[in-house]
């Protein structure tokens, strides 16, 4: 059986027996789907609730889908909370498609010291909507966060995560000799811009429980530090082992 479509739409549309899908969900399944009434499709709501559904009805203005059967899943990958400063042009952009594909929970963009960007009016939404994008195409069954961008300060203070490491390469550890050998609750990691933290910065970092480590001999671009510190935790943490979908 072909693979049904799978929509995120707002919690507060979620219940009842029959749901009606507007914006975003409603122009993909009519203006690119092309969904004819009687498809199946699967409906989540972002928070590990998804249902199959019947396309009832459609058009340009509304649809209605029919609830057949509801459940719950839940993420098994290693929470994780990617602190980036905001990289230079739409760089960022990659960051959340390719951190929610590799099993990111939390979204923590931040201006620093040597931050260049500035984002424009309307930018979250538009993260949002990278993020949704994505945890749709990769299936997962929960959205990731992205939250407000906040000086490098503020979003420090706001970390609860028990294991908190910022990539640094300058005067850190190897990574492999600070990580525990059991799944912590959740990992935190800081990255910072092109032209790195300031040694105020790190200081300001080490004071809130953040442990500088590196990954190597090699230096990983902004983009590229925070993916690949994601991977080897999916990996030694959390669900790389299961098999996919």
């Amino acid at each position: 059986m072909a693979e049904r479509p799978r929509f995120f739409i707002p919690a507060a549309d979620f219940g009842g027996e029959r749901i009606s899908l507007s914006g975003e969900p409603l122009h993909h399944l009519h203006s690119v789907l092309r969904l004819k009434t009687g498809a199946e499709l699967l409906l989540l709501d972002g928070r590990g609730n998804c249902c199959l559904g019947r396309l009832d009805s459609v058009d340009r203005r509304a649809a209605a889908v029919t609830v057949l059967e509801r459940w719950q899943e839940n993420e098994r990958c290693c929470p994780l909370q990617l602190l980036q400063a905001l990289p230079k042009g739409d760089k960022f952009d990659l960051v959340l498609q390719k951190g929610t594909e590799l099993g990111i929970s939390r979204f923590q963009p931040l201006l620093s010291a040597r931050t260049v960007s500035r984002p424009e009016r309307g930018r979250l939404e538009r993260w949002q909507r990278i993020v949704s994008e994505a945890a749709r195409q990769s299936r997962r069954p929960c959205l990731p966060s992205v939250a407000e961008l906040l000086p490098l300060a503020e979003a420090l203070a706001g970390v609860t995560a028990p294991l908190r490491l910022l990539l640094w390469e300058a005067g850190s550890r190897p990574l492999v000799e600070v990580l525990p050998a059991g799944a912590p609750e959740e990992v935190a990691v800081l990255v910072g811009p092109e032209g790195g933290l300031t040694g105020e910065e790190v200081a300001l970092a080490g004071a809130a429980g953040f442990v500088p480590v590196h990954l190597g001999p090699r230096i990983l671009r902004t983009e590229t530090a925070g993916l690949a510190l994601a991977a080897v935790m999916q990996f030694r943490y959390g669900d790389w082992g299961a098999a996919p979908g």
